[in-house]
């Protein structure tokens, strides 16, 4: 495994109720005592990077004179620990990347450990994670694990010259809300909206009910006569999309441990019409409540904004990117733009590489310090200039477009009704106009689900869509 350096190294488990525990690692022992429920913890003292270390933990002995356990851990680094988390693009195996045939042989490195959480929902936090433990990345161990966080990890592995262990926490199609602890999202007036939603999910069951036994029975026919499996529309598992309890089950057992930062992926089940208004409050809760949870600072939450998809006017793939534009308000966020690498007719890219390296950029410039460019040109703000609207942008060192012209821009008059525009770059700038709005008022870029963009900073990093209505 490994444990995060430069924190307090926190050490837990269960034992006979009263007894005492020691606890050996790198030099320092302590000794504690279980409690009348047999639960036992203790901290050791922060370190550096480094390894590998032994830790053992030996028990004093149940009453009575029984020997005590002694549990030995070997081959323990000390390092930087990320949590990956999100859905199915976070999910998405290594296996599966469009660059797997290259990268997949080479993922054998013993700096880079991996841990696999199973995917459980539960109604209350559990104390212990469903996982078959930590493990040295090969290609074996990498093939199913997440993509975009096996990238991320090698590349501050490269570049940071410390072990880096990388836990995946993800479930495919899957809410935001899910991942939230219930008390969190219940103290915020603003998102009753996503408990509304929760109760029509759990009455609308009541008709799906019978139809998911129907689709069992015609697969357990299609079995017994050794016919091809019936393939049905996809229908998210009830307990996943419920409110709190993905937190409760694959979050909640990893706070005890000490963490670098946490990497998100995720957006795209919450880009529907009547969920997509609420999602900036559900992150900043999700935020707030993970670096409460987990005692360590504020540390760096970095997410990916989700990517192109034609998908259906049921979502609002715009609007969703917006909300997520919102998110970054807080402190220690970055976002990863990757409009420039999806798929208009997959919801699943397979470009993960390029995600992961836009991960390690920003954690490379929050967390490790590095004056670099992070992320790709930000809209700022507009100012009038006669017939033109001038768009300005953080990021925007360099600002250039790919293909000629820049496409997918729009501007609307006072009337808010938007129409096609054209524009010319201007040193970190980019100057709007159309002969059919004499007076424009506002501008956007990108405002579909799966538009055209082609604006990038020198870093060769894309801008985020954008709208500068309010």
């Amino acid at each position: 495994m490994v444990i995060q350096r430069d924190l307090p190294v926190h050490i837990w488990g269960a034992a006979a109720p009263g007894e005492g525990v020691t606890v050996s690692f790198r030099g320092e022992t302590r000794t504690t005592q279980a409690n009348s429920l047999g639960c036992w913890s203790l901290h050791l003292k922060p370190g550096a990077a480094g390894g590998p270390f032994q830790l053992t933990v030996t028990g004093s002995g149940a009453a009575g004179g029984a020997a005590g356990q002694r549990i030995a851990l070997e081959d323990i680094l000390v390092g930087d620990v990320w949590v990956a988390s999100g859905q199915s693009n976070m999910e998405f195996a290594m296996s599966q990347a469009s660059t797997a045939a290259q990268d997949l042989p080479r993922t054998s490195n013993p700096h880079i450990r991996l841990l696999m959480i199973q995917k459980k929902a539960a109604d209350f936090p559990q104390d212990d994670a469903d996982t078959d433990g930590w493990t040295v990345s090969n290609p074996e161990t990498a093939k199913d694990f997440s993509a975009v966080a096996w990238y991320f990890a090698r590349d501050l592995e490269q570049r940071e010259q410390v072990p880096v262990g990388v836990i995946d926490s993800t479930w495919g199609g899957t809410v935001g809300e899910a991942w939230v602890r219930l008390t969190a999202l219940g103290e915020d007036a603003s998102l009753a909206p996503v408990f509304v939603a929760r109760g029509k999910m759990l009455e609308d069951a009541t008709d799906w009910a019978p139809v998911e036994r129907d689709q069992q029975r015609q697969i357990a026919e299609a079995k017994a006569e050794g016919k091809p499996i019936p393939q049905f529309p996809w229908h998210p598992p009830l307990a996943s999309w419920g409110p709190g309890m993905l937190w409760n089950g694959m979050i909640a057992p990893l706070t005890p441990m000490a963490i670098r930062g946490v990497i998100w992926y995720q957006g795209e089940s919450n880009s529907k019409l009547a969920r997509v208004r609420s999602y900036d409050r559900i992150m900043r809760t999700l935020i707030e409540d993970w670096r409460r949870q987990w005692g360590v600072g504020d540390f760096p939450f970095l997410f990916v904004q989700i990517s192109s998809f034609t998908s259906t006017p049921a979502e609002d793939w715009a609007s969703l990117r917006a909300q997520q534009v919102k998110t970054l308000e807080m402190k220690n966020t970055a976002m990863a733009v990757t409009i420039d690498i999806g798929n208009p007719v997959n919801v699943h890219p397979t470009n993960k590489l390029d995600v992961g390296l836009r991960l390690a950029r920003a954690a490379r410039a929050l967390s490790y310090g590095e004056t670099i460019e992070y992320s790709g040109p930000m809209f700022r703000q507009t100012t009038t200039e006669g017939a033109s609207i001038r768009a300005w942008f953080d990021h925007a060192q360099g600002l250039m477009v790919k293909g000629g012209a820049v496409t997918g821009v729009e501007v609307a008059g006072a009337d808010g009704k938007f129409l096609p525009a054209t524009a010319t770059i201007d040193g970190a700038t980019l100057v709007v106009s159309s002969p059919e709005v004499p007076a424009p008022v506002y501008v956007r870029y990108g405002w579909a689900n799966s538009p055209q963009c082609d604006l990038f900073n020198g870093e060769g990093l894309p801008a985020s869509p954008f709208t500068s209505e309010k």
